[in-house]
């Protein structure tokens, strides 16, 4: 698996991402129906756009720390990973990991462990002590996934974005 940051002026200023990237992304997003009616980002989790998937990853960049990575194998998108370097909430410290979909097509490959793995590799490397992470409380899935992967809870609080009711997970990356 290759893993390469989007470049942060990809989207600045009005920028389209390149169309075979966002039409990668968007069947990456669109694969994950289930998710997406959980989480209820997109209005309609079966229709989702490019220009939704586009301006959702705007959002996300708009963060100072923001980053996205893209996972590929065998020249394929299998999955993107958005990291905080600081979460948006002054208090919090330690770097976050905002986002970890692999494309349905691909899951139970191994992709999602990885990329998990390289983004704490990166922010070990980095020097940061802990990773933190917020999953929907109704995502009984991604929590067994998370859990699997030696993250603890740490709180139960609404997300900043939509008040959703969350999880907070975090592991030392000692």
């Amino acid at each position: 698996m290759i893993v390469e940051a989007l470049a942060p002026k990809a989207l600045e200023d009005g920028a389209a991402l390149p169309g075979p990237l966002l039409t990668e992304l968007t069947a990456l997003y669109a694969s994950n129906e289930e998710f997406q009616q959980l989480s209820g980002d997109f209005p309609d989790p079966s229709d989702i756009r490019p220009e939704q998937v586009a301006a959702a990853l705007a959002d996300e960049l708009a963060q100072p720390t923001a980053e996205v990575l893209l996972a590929r194998s065998e020249g394929r998108l299998v999955a993107v990973a958005i990291t905080l370097g600081r979460h948006p909430d002054p208090g919090e410290t330690e770097p976050w990991l905002g986002l970890l979909m692999v494309h349905g097509d691909e899951r139970r490959a191994g992709h999602g462990r990885r990329l998990a793995a390289h983004v704490e590799d990166r922010f070990r490397t980095a020097g940061r002590t802990g990773l933190r992470l917020a999953v929907l409380e109704n995502n009984p899935e991604a929590l067994a996934f998370w859990t699997s992967l030696g993250y603890q809870e740490t709180d139960r609080r609404p997300d900043l974005a939509h008040g959703r009711a969350c999880v907070v997970m975090r592991k030392a990356l000692a």
